[in-house]
């Protein structure tokens, strides 16, 4: 574990660091050590008009694919030389364990940059229809409001096909995990971008972020968070008309049908809905299973979890950090209390202490879990997994969609063609298929309240166009 300086006293402004407008920081701690390690500015509506200004200023709503491409290739190529810098302090800033970190943290993003490299070779920028030409341009001034949970992933989902498109870019990052953005926006800085293309202002999500939602000269807010807050960012932004992409929360069911594989989609089914300590939009957080199989599954369960081992997220064989912050463990702790008195049984885990220091949290199954319960319906982003029975197959597809939630998924059958019939009538974003390998081409966002829009590959850097039509003699 290398030593950085955590302290950030400037923000990213028209290529340059400049000071902030005010000298007031934001601290940021470590979840598993429950101490302070850094700061970042508490930045102000000032410096968001200072920064909207700068990309105004660098949009060119003319330019060319090739300096598209440049500028991409540039950004991938100095974000992947300091991937694992940036590793170690996703781990320091977030608690997920260090090879989590490593892999998935910064290796996907990775895979998701060179997705919309391969995307934008793809895209025609003119195409004829009829007598009518069409072209896409890019949408303007994008804002980038991302969260804290995949910090530096859910950059690259938004700034990259920005870029790419041809769109300037305001960031702001979760004030939770900021420093892994600055590390992110160092390598833009040493891409050499013309001044203004990207810039980073951090601050007090409802200043900061509700500011740029209204801001007259922001063309397009694409964020990601709760879907609570992601309601607010659209209603603000309705309010000029800007466009709208919304990447929310989700409740999402891993059904196991009879015929399927057990073992394997309950394996599976726990390690997805424990990832990055359960931290994640779409994990898989409702297992359901036939009851004829329930017992068998709640033993395979039992016998799996303990593998998912808790502790120092710099030990190598942790695979569960702690939560990311004071908050969320307080929520998660919440879920977890409340839970029996819904009826809920709970199988291993729980709330007990297992260390003395840090957010930690011990992977929690509860089984019997009622679909109309809080914990049927309701996010709780952390290691919490409810299993529910089912009795055939059309109650299964009805707990599946009976939340507010459509975000992601899995179906479990003894063949492809049966998991694909059942997966057609979830209304859910992505569903993986007996075990469908994640793909970063393929478009990612959800339904109903999981959000609007897409992201990822084609579809993803599509959201950054504007469509015109020429009609022709």
């Amino acid at each position: 574990m290398s030593t950085h300086d955590y302290h950030r006293n400037t923000l990213h402004i028209d290529g340059r660091w400049v000071t902030p407008s005010s000298a007031e920081v934001i601290e940021v701690v470590d979840p598993a050590t429950e101490q302070v390690i850094g700061h970042v500015p508490a930045g102000t509506e000032a410096d968001v008009d200072a920064a909207v200004a700068a990309a105004r200023r660098a949009f060119d709503p003319l330019i060319s694919v090739e300096e598209r491409k440049r500028r991409l290739a540039a950004v991938i190529d100095a974000m992947e030389k300091r991937l694992p810098g940036i590793a170690e302090t996703i781990t320091r800033e977030m608690g997920a364990p260090i090879r989590v970190s490593q892999t998935v943290q910064t290796q996907v993003p990775l895979a998701v940059a060179r997705g919309f490299a391969a995307a934008l070779e793809e895209i025609p920028f003119s195409e004829r229809i009829g007598n009518s030409l069409v072209l896409r341009e890019p949408y303007g001034v994008v804002a980038a409001i991302t969260p804290w949970n995949y910090p530096l992933y859910q950059v690259v989902a938004k700034v990259l096909p920005a870029i790419a498109a041809g769109c300037t870019v305001v960031l702001k990052p979760s004030n939770i995990a900021p420093l892994s953005v600055f590390e992110f926006v160092e390598a833009v800085h040493e891409a050499g971008l013309p001044p203004g293309v990207v810039n980073l202002v951090t601050g007090p999500g409802a200043r900061i972020g509700e500011y740029l939602s209204v801001h007259p000269d922001v063309d397009f807010v694409s964020f990601t968070g709760s879907t609570e807050v992601g309601s607010r960012v659209g209603e603000l932004a309705g309010r000029s008309v800007k466009k709208v992409a919304l990447e929310l929360g989700g409740k999402s069911a891993n059904v196991i049908l009879e015929g399927a594989d057990l073992a394997a989609a309950v394996k599976v089914g726990v390690g997805n809905a424990f990832l990055n300590g359960g931290q994640t939009c779409m994990a898989w957080t409702r297992m359901l299973v036939p009851l004829s199989r329930y017992s068998e599954a709640l033993e395979i369960i039992e016998a799996t979890v303990p593998k998912y081992t808790v502790g120092d997220p710099w030990d190598p064989d942790t695979r569960i950090g702690p939560s990311a912050s004071a908050a969320q463990y307080e929520t998660v702790l919440g879920f977890i209390e409340r839970a029996p008195a819904d009826g809920a049984r709970l199988v291993t885990g729980g709330l007990g202490r297992i260390r003395d220091t840090g957010y930690f949290i011990a992977p929690t199954v509860f089984a019997d879990v009622l679909p109309d319960s809080e914990l049927g319906q309701q996010e709780v982003f952390g290691p919490v997994l409810a299993v529910i029975p089912f009795r055939d197959t059309d109650e299964a597809l009805e707990i599946a969609n009976g939340t507010d939630y459509g975000l992601s998924g899995a179906v479990w059958a003894a063949d492809d063609e049966t998991a694909i019939a059942f997966a057609r009538q979830v209304r859910t974003g992505q569903l993986d298929i007996n075990g469908g390998r994640y793909n970063p081409a393929a478009p990612f966002g959800g339904y109903k309240k999981s959000g609007v829009g897409r992201e990822l590959g084609r579809f993803g850097l599509e959201e950054f166009f504007q469509i015109k039509s020429l009609q022709l003699s």
